[in-house]
């Protein structure tokens, strides 16, 4: 009897529902969304019988030994660079334009390796250009010796590493590629052109008390001297770069 009793009044309420817009009953009472639970029940995960599942572990890649490997599978020096350009674990890599690998004769007597390269390097590919470039045209036409002929320009890093200075990890990973370099072009002189070069190669730095004293790198005479850009803001250590290059001439002249 109550159903019929309230059969009008459930009816209106029906109708006044349905012109609000609903079109389906979902549950048979009204349920309050907004109500925050006292607790919230956790999820039951049903425990292997082997134990829960190991943490995976991050391999971690010795680059030193990845780039000691890819430098020595080098042939010559198209083999090097493109070694270089595949080498996939050097993040200064990620934020350069183009490899700066070398230019010039690889057969010359003389290899310059110069610094890292700076934004104008990176943007031209090439060691040595600009102001830098055109002094040590001058520097070696002061001794007789054409950079187009006679020397073999390098890079120490073949990246730039922005305004920092290069890491220990930076030097260390790149240090393969920069002797396979040597030892594919193999000239009979080696000049270390800045601070990085001496690091990675004679495994020494401060270039001030390096300068003008011969040492040896891969069996050849290396000679630590002044980049162009260092005497540029600082002419005057053009004097000692002038000793420095009348000493290579005499190497060379000496060697047969």
């Amino acid at each position: 009897m109550d159903s019929v009793n309230t059969y009008w009044s459930d009816r209106a309420a029906l109708e006044w529902q349905v012109e609000l817009g609903a079109t389906e009953a979902m549950l048979d009472e009204p349920l309050n969304r907004y109500e925050v639970p006292e607790k919230i029940a956790k999820p039951v995960v049903a425990a292997s019988k082997d134990g829960p599942p190991p943490i995976p572990v991050a391999v971690e890649v010795d680059c030193a030994a990845e780039a000691l490997i890819a430098a020595k599978g080098a042939q010559d020096l198209e083999g090097l660079k493109a070694a270089l350009q595949a080498f996939a674990h050097c993040d200064l890599k990620k934020g350069a334009r183009k490899l700066v690998f070398g230019e010039g004769d690889p057969a010359a007597r003389v290899m310059i390796i110069g610094e890292v390269p700076e934004r104008d390097e990176d943007r031209a590919g090439l060691p040595f250009v600009g102001d830098a470039r055109t002094l040590l045209d001058k520097m070696f036409g002061a001794i007789d010796m054409d950079i187009a002929g006679a020397v073999y320009l390098a890079s120490a890093f073949p990246w730039p590493a922005g305004n920092a200075a290069p890491t220990a990890k930076d030097i260390a990973m790149l240090k393969p590629f920069l002797e396979r370099h040597i030892a594919l072009a193999n000239p009979d002189v080696v000049v270390l052109m800045g601070n990085t070069a001496c690091q990675m190669l004679l495994g020494k730095s401060g270039l001030t008390r390096l300068r003008g004293q011969w040492g040896e790198v891969l069996g050849r005479p290396a000679l630590p001297m002044n980049h162009p850009m260092q005497l540029l803001r600082n002419p005057s250590r053009k004097r000692a770069a002038w000793a420095d290059l009348l000493s290579l001439k005499a190497k060379l002249e000496s060697m047969p």
